[in-house]
């Protein structure tokens, strides 16, 4: 059963502006089995818990509680279950312990305002729990109470703190078992016979742990807090990852933070436990809305990707060096080729040329530094996610990027052949959409809504299109596909797009 544990009423806590039957039915509303009242210093009688029920209209079933939140002299704030009487600011932990034996006590907010509570805090014998998820923490210190739960394997709960209607019930605790009376919960909480309800996804990935968490509960507007934790094993990644998150970090504050367009906000980024904690994006991937839906919808998300793409070139934005492109891209196009000759393929000499092509090609371009834009890299259809914030309500539809692993400072036209190439390959088995949502889509909207083109911007275009076939390519035999008709196929449109420079 699902019950608020840590919320605050107007007519008990000044610092709450929430009357208690709005408050009830609020959380009631949200679907789950009761609320625990706690306010501060103050218990509620049974006689006013009988007539707060009458004035709510809640359905006899749900469970409405009184406990309350104790200022402690050494201990900070605490959430008292299963006292009968209100207990004065100040009272040491250990006298509460001694005068109400059968409660439950539990650490309030332990992580609010950045702190950081120690090992021998958390596993302070006298506590039956810790609350490690609160509306009154912030993303970064919710993670961090839960890595210290799973560290340290102590009794947790989650509690909303409660003290306007708009959240109330957001973070409730689950109860393995039902209970009716406010002792039986406090018997559950201290056999440890509970937990925050959250959702929480590991993702096994290359010298990394990545986990998706949900916080809370659903609504009509699904508007729970998630976050992406990746903890990575080796420096060499790390160093990647936490210059993508940097990279991420500068587009967010360059107008991508909210609203129609966006990019994941990195929340944390924490270089001694290699763990970066960043905002999670809701939504699917492009490549699955556009199989999903029906074509005005799917054209639309075309069309916003492009504009998405669009609004970060126009921003004009410079995080890492201007030569880092020139430098490597040489030798990550022999990288590609290589692949060939390694296994002796037998369309190496054909890949060759392409190769040897699209290098002499691009010691050709007229894009120097001074045209070079930070781009996205690696802009596909499964690397752009589309969300909506309120399920009934259309203009909040918005398109997100993610992966910045491959983000450098580049011509435009890297981007827009990168997505042209791999939205045709990704989407090829699926010929019908393809043909009524053609790649030229997507290149209408960023043109319609980017800067300035170069006169030679579609031959750039064509030439960086070549480019990324030759890498489909590269990645088939990579994963074992060497002789499959897709490696001759994208060959073949690679050498289209060259004839046409």
């Amino acid at each position: 059963m699902l019950l608020e544990m840590h919320c605050h009423t107007a007519e008990k806590s000044s610092c709450s502006s929430v009357p208690v039957v709005e408050l009830i039915r609020r959380v009631q509303a949200r679907g789950l089995q009761g609320i625990v009242l706690t306010d501060h210093h103050a218990i509620w009688s049974d006689q006013e818990l009988t007539d707060v029920r009458h004035q709510a209209g809640v359905p006899g079933h749900f469970l409405i509680f009184s406990a309350q939140e104790v200022t402690t002299k050494e201990h900070g704030d605490l959430l008292v279950y299963g006292a009968t009487a209100a207990i004065p600011k100040g009272t040491p932990l250990e006298q509460i312990q001694q005068d109400w034996p059968t409660a439950a006590l539990v650490l309030a907010h332990a992580y609010r305002k950045g702190r950081y509570p120690t090992d021998e805090q958390l596993l302070n014998p006298l506590l039956h729990g810790v609350e490690i998820f609160s509306s009154n923490h912030g993303v970064a210190e919710n993670s961090r109470g839960l890595s210290d739960w799973h560290r340290l394997r102590f009794t947790a709960i989650s509690g909303t703190d409660t003290h306007g209607v708009q959240y109330a019930g957001a973070y409730p605790t689950i109860f393995d078992h039902p209970v009716q009376t406010i002792q039986e919960l406090a018997d559950e909480l201290r056999a440890g016979r509970c937990r925050p309800f959250f959702k929480e996804i590991p993702r096994s990935g290359a010298n990394a742990v990545v986990t998706e968490v949900t916080f809370g509960t659903k609504e009509g507007d699904e508007n729970r807090e998630r976050i992406i934790i990746r903890t990575l094993y080796d420096d060499h990644k790390w160093k990647g990852t936490e210059r993508a998150e940097q990279i991420m970090a500068v587009v967010a504050d360059a107008g991508f933070a909210e609203g129609r367009f966006r990019v994941p906000r990195p929340i944390e980024i924490d270089a001694e436990r290699m763990t970066i904690i960043e905002q999670g994006i809701r939504g699917r991937s492009l490549h699955d809305k556009l199989l999903a839906a029906g074509h005005d919808d799917a054209r639309w998300y075309l069309e916003l990707s492009g504009r998405w793409l669009a609004r970060l070139h126009k921003a004009r934005l410079a995080v890492t060096a201007a030569d880092e492109f020139r430098q490597r891209e040489e030798a990550r196009i022999r990288n590609y080729l290589s692949r060939f000759e390694t296994i002796n393929h037998r369309h190496t000499g054909r890949a060759r040329q392409v190769a040897e092509a699209i290098i002499a090609a691009e010691q050709d371009l007229s894009c120097g530094h001074d045209c070079l834009v930070q781009g996205h890299g690696d802009f596909h259809p499964k690397n752009i996610m589309i969300g909506q914030d309120i399920q009934d309500n259309r203009d909040t539809v918005f398109v997100a990027a993610i992966d910045f692993g491959s983000s450098l400072m580049l011509p435009p036209a890297f981007d827009v052949g990168t997505f042209m190439a791999q939205y045709r390959n990704q989407l090829f088995c699926h010929t019908g959409l393809l043909d009524q949502l053609p790649e030229s889509i997507f290149l209408e909207a960023y043109l319609d809504e980017g800067p300035p083109v170069e006169d030679d911007f579609l031959w750039q275009v064509e030439l960086f299109r070549a480019r990324t076939n030759l890498s489909i390519a590269a990645f088939f035999i990579r994963v074992g596909m060497g002789e499959s008709e897709d490696l001759w196929r994208v060959l073949v449109e690679a050498e289209q797009s060259l004839s046409q420079i």
